[in-house]
């Protein structure tokens, strides 16, 4: 895992240079986990901090319930995602935390967006969430 302070996507892949390419209908073409839960699963594991890659996620954020997402699509920097369903931790969280470290993770393991236009952004830019278009009926 790197750790950069910039990024960009691209509808059908993902992160440009991630060695996991993601293809045009994947819904995990980049992943998200909440800062929020990674006191959570420290706490879980009985470890007093969890870095965020640890969970190998591509994003985290912090101030925004990512589950809120749903059936969503958002900002981050410039580029459009749209939330495409949970992030389910995998074995690999027992290897990395110990014994019970997939249970710990169940729940706060984030969720993935596809990339709907490309775009950049980077360490501190913020998660905007675009407004669904209202029926005229409904105004």
């Amino acid at each position: 895992m790197l750790v950069l302070k910039e990024a960009s996507v691209e509808p059908g892949s993902g992160i440009v240079g991630d060695r996991f390419k993601g293809t045009l209908k994947s819904k995990r073409q980049v992943s998200l986990v909440q800062e929020e839960h990674l006191d959570v699963i420290a706490k879980l594991v009985k470890l007093e901090r969890v870095p965020p890659e640890m969970l190998r996620r591509n994003l985290v954020v912090s101030g925004i319930n990512l589950l809120a997402l749903k059936g969503q699509q958002f900002r981050v920097g410039n580029a459009l995602l749209e939330y495409s369903g949970l992030c389910h931790p995998c074995s690999r969280m027992e290897e990395i935390f110990g014994r019970g470290g997939y249970n710990a993770t169940r729940g706060h393991a984030g969720i993935l967006a596809r990339v709907i236009e490309a775009g950049h952004f980077s360490l501190g830019h913020e998660v905007s969430v675009l407004l669904p278009l209202q029926k005229c009926d409904e105004i």
